[in-house]
C-alpha cells in the first residue's frame, strides 16, 4: 500500500501561535458542538475548531470515523519536530487508512488559509485525491504546503499537549513507541 506522507522533507521552524484562552475555546465548544473535535491525548484534552467551509467533505470524513472510535489508540507515527505530528493510521505504518474510499481534495488558496502553528490538514500520497483517515498538526507554519493540502481544522485550545507528542528520529520523523491518541469525538457526542 503507498505511504500518505507529507511529501516535503525540509522542516520549517516553528513560529507563529494560533491560540486563545481555553475559557473562550470552552464557550465556543458549548456555541458550535458539531464543528467541534474534542482530541483526548496522553497529557489532556485539544480543541479543535472543524472548518467545513474550507473542506465539507474531509469534515464530514473526520466527524464519521470519529464518531465511530476510529481513532481511539492510533499513534502519531510521524512527528517532525518544528514541522508537525501525523496520526490517524491503525498500522502505524503511513500506509493505512479506512475502509472508506479516498476523498477528492479540498485545497484552499493561499490567501483564504494557510498552513500555520495549529493547523490540521490531511496527509496523501503523491496524488492530491488520495486522503483517507491520516491527518497531520502543525508545530509551525510550512509555507510550501499552502495550497497543496486540504486544511480541515485548527487547534484553539491545547496546543501546548499537542508540543509534547513524542518526537521521531530522523528526517523522516518515524516514531519508536509512538504517543498514541487516547479517544477522539465530536464535541457533540463528549
Amino acid at each position: 500500500m503507498r505511504r500518505r506522507t507529507l511529501l516535503s522533507t525540509s522542516i520549517a521552524t516553528a513560529t507563529g501561535v494560533m491560540m486563545s484562552d481555553a475559557t473562550t475555546n470552552e464557550a465556543e465548544a458549548q456555541a458550535n458542538p458539531e464543528n467541534t473535535l474534542y482530541l483526548d491525548l496522553k497529557d489532556g484534552r485539544v480543541t479543535i475548531e472543524l472548518r467545513p467551509d474550507l473542506a465539507p467533505k474531509h469534515v464530514e470524513r473526520i466527524k464519521a470515523l470519529s464518531s465511530q472510535g476510529f481513532y481511539d489508540n492510533t499513534p502519531f507515527h510521524r512527528v517532525i519536530e518544528g514541522f508537525m505530528a501525523q496520526g490517524g493510521d491503525p498500522t502505524g505504518t503511513g500506509t493505512g487508512g479506512s475502509q472508506l474510499p479516498d476523498l477528492p481534495a479540498e485545497f484552499s488558496p493561499p490567501a483564504k488559509a494557510r498552513f500555520l502553528r495549529g493547523v490540521c490538514g490531511m496527509a496523501r500520497t503523491q496524488s492530491p485525491n488520495s486522503a483517507n483517515s491520516q491527518f497531520f498538526i502543525m508545530f509551525g507554519p510550512y509555507p510550501s504546503l499552502d495550497g497543496q493540502y486540504t486544511i480541515w481544522g485548527r487547534v484553539t485550545g491545547g496546543m501546548d499537549l499537542v508540543d509534547k507528542i513524542k518526537r521521531g528520529a530522523g528526517s523522516s520523523g518515524v516514531v519508536q513507541n509512538p504517543d498514541r491518541i487516547v479517544k477522539m469525538r465530536p464535541a457533540s457526542q463528549a
